[in-house]
Formats: C-alpha cells, sequence, structure tokens
C-alpha cells in the first residue's frame, strides 16, 4: 500500500520530501500531525513504514474511493457526532494500540477550509497513554495546495513531511 501511495503522487506530480525519519522510534508508537488536505493520508502512506495503521472519521468510510482505499490501508474509522458509537470506536482503537499497533493520528479530527490549526481532540494522547508507547509529532506542508479543501484537482508540487522528537506518553501515574 506504501507502493500504491508513492506511485499515485508521482503520477500527480507530487514530489515527496520525508525529514528525520530515523526519529521514528523502533517500536510501537503514536504518530500525530496537522491535517491541511483530504491527501494527507495518502502522503504519510508513502512516508512511513507499512506497520502504521490510520485513526480516520467515520465518514470518511461511506466515500466510494476514499473508503475503499482507506478500508484496504488498514484504517480504524471512528464517528465523531454520535457519543455512543464514538465511545465504542475509541475503545476499539485503544485495544488494538495496547496490541501493539502503531497508529498515526490527525487530532484535528478534520481540515479547515482556510489555513491554520483547530482544537486537538485528546484521541491520541489517551490512546499513546492507555498503551503506554511514545507519541510522535510531525507536520505536513504543501498538501493544502496539492489537493485544496476548496476543491479542484490534484495539483503538482511539493509536500514535505518532517518527523519531529519522539515524545514519552503521560502514565496514570505520572498524571496530574
Amino acid at each position: 500500500s506504501s507502493d500504491l501511495a508513492r506511485a499515485f503522487l508521482w503520477v500527480a506530480g507530487m514530489r515527496l520530501d520525508v525529514r528525520c525519519l530515523d526519529r521514528l522510534p523502533a517500536g510501537q508508537c503514536v504518530v500525530v500531525s496537522n491535517h491541511a488536505s483530504y491527501i494527507d493520508g495518502v502522503v504519510f502512506t508513502a512516508a512511513l513504514p507499512p506497520r502504521f495503521g490510520f485513526v480516520i472519521k467515520r465518514e470518511m468510510n461511506s466515500v466510494p474511493l476514499a473508503g475503499l482505499l482507506l478500508r484496504r490501508l488498514g484504517s480504524e474509522f471512528v464517528e465523531r457526532f454520535n457519543r455512543s458509537r464514538g465511545a465504542t470506536d475509541a475503545r476499539r482503537v485503544v485495544r488494538n494500540a495496547v496490541s501493539g499497533n502503531s497508529l498515526v493520528f490527525f487530532p484535528e479530527g478534520t481540515f479547515p477550509r482556510d489555513p491554520g490549526l483547530l482544537k486537538f481532540h485528546t484521541g491520541a494522547f489517551l490512546t499513546a497513554a492507555r498503551a503506554g508507547c511514545p507519541v510522535v509529532p510531525a507536520t505536513v506542508k504543501g498538501t493544502r495546495v496539492a489537493l485544496s479543501p476548496r476543491g479542484g484537482l490534484p495539483r503538482p508540487g511539493r509536500i514535505i513531511v518532517e518527523i519531529l522528537p519522539a515524545v514519552a506518553a503521560a502514565t496514570e501515574s505520572s498524571e496530574m
């Protein structure tokens, strides 16, 4: 699937530059990144080793081509609007993380139409704490230009993913 993602980016004329990949821990971790475009998941699939799964908003499961691709990539879909369903989905994600799976979250949950960060939801950080694994911050730049949230066709350009130093997850005994 990472080969397919790289091929898609190449065909679309999107040059991927992955920086500091060596900062990823050898074992399990939770990667968290800003979210700027529908193409971010494809970019991280191309950038990261295949051991990573993605946590995606449930409504993406019903988008015909994207939903199929995301299911094939092993994405975890989570409900954002129904609290009961969302709690069930969150428990499933935590179980998978506790079982040793590495995950990628876009903790904003969505991306705004205009540039900027939204408030982070806590799911990624709670998952890392419960699994006892580090959080690895990452940034993605260039995807908003490559595939605008305002619509249109993908545009060629440079996309940069940078992996930042891992942060140990808080444990229940170290929480305030």
